[in-house]
């Protein structure tokens, strides 16, 4: 084996969307750092959906962008179409969701990172790590290539020992078109790793001179939605509507004659899929009843006639597929250009991470993305951004960054894969976070970008613009709350006014305009949400100030808990397993009870302090 001449403070494996954000976090951090793909040309690549955000992924993407990330960004400038999700409930669902040109967006993520400084990217295939005494001291590549570095970030995706599968045929793939990574799972196993399978699937693609679009609904886009909270660097690529069409009785029957067929159901895949993404046989047999499941048609690009049909990922054999496509409202003359796939793939199991995403075997050794056991684009991206930062953190002697479950979204993600033991692909929803209403997609700026200030991630032009924005809602919430005006015979001040149901920012400018100044549309929907639900926030700001305390009873590395008397057999056993990083950690891991808790927190006071010891 060869060895690269320079050592590199960071190497990140895997180019995908947490590797992306990995890189591009640690690079901008000052840390000299390597980005090792496989494959030059499948840089940040869609393997799956031609999207970006959704029900609490927008919320991410939100939060990606607002700590110094990119993917909100170029997500923004190929997107082919905006629209707000839950746009009709209350705000704290509400989520952005981009249709972005697949090809534009992986080539412009490509070039934003070969213009960062301090990034490297080469090609190569990952086979093995060099470890030594507990350390990582850098990656070997199938080429014969060995590179040093003082912190290494996998971010694999579906690679490690991935297996493609549809109806009988089956072999070896990290997904269509590309080989596994077959080297790292018996790598990581041999450091002790413990590793298992899941599954997830994607479906057809079709093309558009096939589709019959004269019955079915257009779904178009939303107007100013966007995931950058910076202004916009180059316009979005325009606008193209997206199509909802319906499964048929027949469709049902197909499905239902074929089940024997399909890889899932004849038990060639042993491993647990996304429960809230499942196949379409998943869909006909757990939903019997159901008369019909709605399917989308999603455009891949606007230099391109495939599209994405969403709803009917799947394993059965190509010419079952060909039947089912036929089946349905609108593609009864559908070409398939690509047929759907299950892919099984290696994952690391819960319970060996730390907050900060570093491993608790390997120091130096962060992982990132579906080999934590999660599913999404998003998802993948905001561990990769706090895997970056942390591993440029741990070079640089910082402390890490360690999001709480009332920071962020990421936070909550990050909390739920290092205290719960998954069974399925884990995906972020809106109902994970008790503290939502605090965690909306419209504040992630106001919560997060004094971090990413401080990480050297937010420009002094960016920070600028925050405390602007800050002193403006502050000053505009001050001066609603003291002036007051007469309506319908009753004297309110315009804050009260706010809080009813019937009153919004644009009623009162209309009543009372010499009050009122057009701050723009994020920062007047920030003061008027502050506003309406002031009392709510002012309750969760409270319940989380008093669960923090939990937060901060720190629980140290070397505590035996099988010598803890008192706690429960079960509780022995998880916190063996899991070993949680604080008692409000401890609290919320499955089986854990209340009275476990409070004997663990009178454990630690009776405990002496480090200074004692």
């Amino acid at each position: 084996m060869w060895i690269f001449p320079e050592e590199f403070e960071v190497i990140v494996v895997g180019a995908g969307h947490a590797g992306c954000e990995a890189s591009h976090a640690a690079a901008r951090m000052g840390a000299k750092t390597l980005l090792l793909t496989m494959n030059l040309d499948t840089i940040a690549k869609m393997s799956c959906n031609p999207a970006v955000g959704g029900t609490a992924k927008g919320h991410i993407v939100r939060e990606i962008d607002a700590l110094g990330g990119i993917m909100g960004k170029v997500a923004d400038e190929t997107a082919i179409q905006m629209r707000m999700l839950n746009a009709s409930k209350g705000p704290a669902v509400w989520s952005p969701r981009a249709q972005a040109d697949k090809l534009a967006y992986q080539s412009r993520m490509k070039h934003r990172l070969e213009k960062t400084e301090n990034l490297f990217i080469k090609q190569g295939t990952i086979e093995d790590l060099i470890v030594q005494d507990g350390r990582i001291l850098g990656v070997k590549t199938l080429e014969g290539i060995g590179y040093h570095g003082k912190t290494v970030v996998l971010s694999a995706g579906t690679f490690m020992k991935g297996m493609i599968l549809m109806g009988d045929t089956q072999y070896s793939g990290g997904r269509a078109g590309d080989k596994p990574s077959v080297g790292l799972s018996a790598s990581l196993e041999s450091l002790g790793f413990s590793l298992g399978r899941l599954k997830t699937g994607t479906p057809p693609r079709i093309h558009k001179r096939s589709i019959n679009f004269t019955d079915l609904e257009i779904q178009d886009g939303d107007l100013g939605v966007r995931f950058s909270h910076d202004p916009a660097e180059s316009p979005s690529l325009g606008h193209v509507p997206c199509h909802i069409t319906y499964t048929t009785e027949e469709t049902k029957r197909i499905v239902q004659e074929n089940l024997h067929r399909s890889a899932m159901y004849s038990g060639k895949i042993r491993s647990v899929g996304p429960r809230y993404c499942p196949s379409i046989e998943d869909k006909i047999v757990r939903f019997f009843d159901k008369e019909r499941h709605q399917v989308f048609l999603e455009p891949e690009g606007i230099q391109t006639e495939e599209y994405y049909v969403n709803g009917i990922s799947s394993s059965l054999p190509f010419d079952v597929q060909l039947s089912l496509i036929h089946s349905i409202i609108g593609l009864e003359k559908a070409e398939i250009l690509r047929p759907a796939y299950a892919i099984e793939y290696d994952y690391v199991k819960s319970g060996q991470l730390k907050l900060s995403l570093e491993t608790k075997l390997i120091k130096g050794l962060f992982f990132a993305g579906q080999i934590n056991g999660t599913t999404g684009y998003e998802e993948a991206a905001g561990q990769g951004l706090i895997a970056g930062i942390n591993a440029a953190c741990l070079v640089f002697g910082k402390n890490p960054l360690l999001l709480k479950r009332s920071d962020a979204y990421i936070g909550v993600m990050i909390d739920e894969l290092t205290t719960k033991e998954l069974d399925e692909p884990y995906r972020m929803f809106t109902s994970r976070a008790e503290h939502r209403l605090i965690l909306r997609q419209d504040n992630c700026d106001l919560r997060l970008r004094q971090y990413g200030y401080d990480l050297g991630l937010i420009s002094e032009e960016q920070y600028r613009r925050l405390q602007e924005k800050k002193e403006i809602i502050a000053t505009q919430i001050q001066k609603f709350s003291t002036t007051f005006k007469t309506v319908e015979g009753k004297t309110s001040s315009l804050a009260q006014l706010l809080c009813r149901p019937d009153f919004t920012y644009a009623r009162l400018n209309t009543l009372f305009p010499e009050h009122f100044i057009d701050f723009g549309e994020e920062t007047t929907k920030q003061i008027e949400l502050q506003l309406k639900f002031a009392g709510y926030i002012e309750r969760q700001n409270h319940e989380v100030s008093k669960l923090n305390g939990f937060e901060e009873i720190v629980i140290p590395d070397g505590i035996n808990f099988r010598e803890v008397t008192g706690l429960s057999n079960e509780a022995k056993d998880k916190l063996s397993k899991l070993r949680p990083a604080s008692l409000g950690q401890a609290s919320r891991i499955s089986g854990i009870s209340p009275s476990d808790v409070t004997v663990l927190m009178i454990f630690l006071k009776k405990r002496p302090s480090p200074s004692c010891l």
